[in-house]
């Protein structure tokens, strides 16, 4: 690929075909003398002359060079984009076409530099995607037209990360249906490898070679073109970079899915190198459709050979115990896992000392989206095989008091309080409103500690039932110990407190103290997340006047979150040395006040981001040009229990305290 950095190799000025165009109604295929246009044959009114117009033009434009070939295949894939279930082209040839035009540019240097043909793999590649993403049938007919081999070279990085992203795409589609696997297995090793290659590398790639080019002028053209579709300055290039890097990396891992659904090439897949990576991969804000690693982790945590990988790999138990007390839209996935990973006798040992101070926080937990009773299989989990009089003793003390804890209250407390009268419980709902006011007043009177000890003298009487009191209570509890600079008791009880509101992870003040306790821990990521749940609540409450701003805190901490939370702020210091993301450029200014003013400014983006009630992920990261497609796995290619991606909800919505 060095040879298409030469200048004037590549013509600098094609601005690609926008994807909301209908190429066959441009302007350029009137008063076309040419017989064999495509745009003019798409316009045909008959349908028999228009086929068979279709069909010819795709067996000659491989054996034509035309300057217009680009234009037309641009056109394709507009078609391919807004139309995949159509069946018009994919049965006069489309695929084999795509396939010579492919195996044309790895293989003829001189013609992909020449006009703009170095776009046409790109499309032709992105085009068997597109079509294959939804119907079986066009991917056994893409399968028998030769696909898989030309993918596989633009796999193996023959031209650049750019082809590399949409030919993970279109054999991750290829692999995820029963009738079509096979065809991608023959190279199984050889997939596996390099996938795992391009979900541990791509980031870094994508940045050295594009992001961290500060010149344009010194960055591929038909990249930029391609990103941007020919419009914006550096930093929507910079954006669609981001964008794609992390589609390539997902990609990447959904194809590996595909491999570990089947439990197929576990042994490379589980090498524990490759798991300390994995747990990096955040599907996060940029692509918000997929679970990343997280998904694949929770893949093989349903077969042995993966739970007994993942129990020995310290990082992705931290992982998935931070996940699993986070607001995040796949903090489920992370339950899932170690309840997975909990209920298998050869791990639970391994795993049960690990997890337990994370999980004795969920227990009260009722639902969680279209989950319901992940409480209960929580205690079910941890409670699997405990007695109160057993001897089993753990290196740390705190576990076994855990345990106990589960006990008392869910066994023992939820039994006594079986027969307590409606009666009684109002008498203590009375007394509990009591303690509660004086542990406030010691609040404001600066008695933190004394007030520690009325919360949770208030907490022991309060019976199961009074749900909302306890979320309360917790979450006042949680505040002292934010004051008394304690971040893990205030994610206990702030944890505890989001669980018992409705629906989970709903409370406002409970997510706003969770995010700065994360924050003093160095979470960056769950921070994030608290604090954008947050913002979301306060923007949609019944009671905010419209002429109320988002809290300068939350949108300060947003600001600082996202910086550390950066796809590419691990790229940027390895690339670079440095830790910090944003490059210092020298100034004449007075330092403060140009750290004001950029504080200013962040705010009024965030703020105006928030309240015009955006896809927070979009807002955050960029509109994206180029829709693509959920990740998820075809039906009748799923073990059961095994789900491979759900959509995060990160658009503003109604939230009720």
């Amino acid at each position: 690929m060095d040879s298409l950095k030469k200048k004037g190799k590549i013509t600098p000025n094609f601005i690609p075909v926008n994807p909301t165009i209908n190429t066959a109604n441009m302007g350029l295929a009137q008063n076309c003398d040419n017989p064999g246009c495509f745009f003019c044959i798409m316009k045909e009114p008959d349908s028999s002359v228009r086929r068979a117009g279709m069909a010819s033009c795709f067996k000659e434009m491989p054996l034509r060079d035309n300057q217009e070939h680009v234009l037309v295949l641009s056109g394709i894939w507009n078609i391919a984009m807004t139309q995949p279930d159509d069946p018009e082209l994919p049965s006069l040839g489309i695929f084999d076409c795509m396939v010579s035009l492919i195996y044309k540019g790895i293989n003829d240097q001189e013609w992909l530099l020449r006009d703009q043909n170095v776009y046409i793999p790109y499309y032709a590649a992105h085009v068997i995607g597109s079509y294959t993403m939804n119907k079986v049938e066009f991917a056994e007919k893409a399968v028998k037209s030769g696909v898989i081999p030309p993918l596989m070279e633009l796999l193996r990085g023959k031209i650049s990360w750019v082809e590399q992203r949409v030919a993970v795409r279109a054999l991750g589609h290829l692999a995820s249906y029963e009738r079509t696997f096979k065809a991608v297995a023959a190279y199984e090793d050889e997939v596996v490898k390099l996938a795992m290659l391009l979900a541990s590398s791509c980031l870094d790639v994508v940045y050295v070679n594009f992001v961290g080019i500060k010149d344009m002028r010194k960055r591929l053209k038909y990249h930029s073109d391609l990103l941007t579709r020919g419009v914006g300055g550096i930093e929507m290039e910079n954006q669609k970079a981001e964008e794609w890097a992390s589609q390539l990396q997902c990609w990447s891992i959904y194809l590996l899915n595909c491999f570990a659904c089947k439990e197929r090439s576990l042994n490379l897949i589980c090498k524990q190198e490759f798991l300390k990576e994995l747990c990096k991969m955040w599907g996060g804000l940029v692509n918000h459709t997929s679970p990343a690693g997280v998904g694949l982790i929770r893949i093989l945590c349903h077969s042995k050979i993966g739970r007994k990988s993942i129990s020995g790999c310290k990082q992705i138990l931290e992982n998935l115990c931070h996940l699993s007390r986070s607001s995040d839209d796949w903090q489920y996935v992370g339950v899932d896992c170690l309840i997975l990973l909990l209920k298998d006798p050869d791990t639970r040992y391994k795993v049960l000392e690990a997890t337990t101070l994370f999980l004795i926080d969920l227990v009260e937990l009722k639902s969680l989206g279209d989950r319901s009773n992940l409480g209960e299989a929580i205690t079910n989990a941890l409670l699997l095989d405990y007695k109160p009089s057993s001897k089993l003793r753990f290196k740390n003390s705190k576990v076994q008091g855990a345990l106990q804890e589960i006990w008392e209250l869910k066994v023992e407390k939820r039994e006594r309080e079986k027969m307590m009268s409606e009666e009684k419980v109002e008498e203590r709902r009375v007394l509990i409103e009591l303690i509660r006011q004086q542990a406030n007043r010691l609040f404001r009177l600066g008695g933190i500690e004394a007030a520690v000890r009325s919360y949770t003298e208030a907490l022991d009487a309060c019976p199961l039932k009074l749900r909302k009191e306890r979320m309360v209570l917790y979450s006042n509890r949680a505040q002292c110990h934010l004051l008394l600079g304690d971040p893990d008791a205030t994610i206990r009880d702030t944890t505890r407190a989001l669980c018992l509101c409705s629906p989970a992870n709903c409370h406002g003040k409970s997510l706003w103290r969770r995010s700065q306790a994360y924050n003093m821990k160095g979470l960056a990521r769950e921070s994030l997340m608290d604090c954008i749940m947050f913002v979301n609540g306060c923007i949609n409450s019944e009671m905010m006047n419209k002429q109320e701003k988002i809290p300068y805190h939350a949108a300060r901490m947003i600001s600082k979150q996202m910086e550390k939370t950066w796809l590419f702020a691990g790229a940027h210091k390895r690339a670079t040395g440095s830790d910090h993301v944003k490059e210092v450029q020298d100034s004449d200014e007075d330092d403060n006040e140009t750290e004001r003013w950029n504080e200013e400014l962040e705010y009024k983006l965030i703020t105006k981001m928030m309240t015009e009630k955006k896809s927070t992920a979009c807002s955050l990261s960029g509109l994206s040009t180029t829709i693509e497609e959920p990740l998820k796995l075809k039906e009748g290619n799923r073990r059961p229990g095994l789900k491979m991606g759900r959509r995060r909800n990160r658009v503003v919505v109604a939230q009720s305290m």
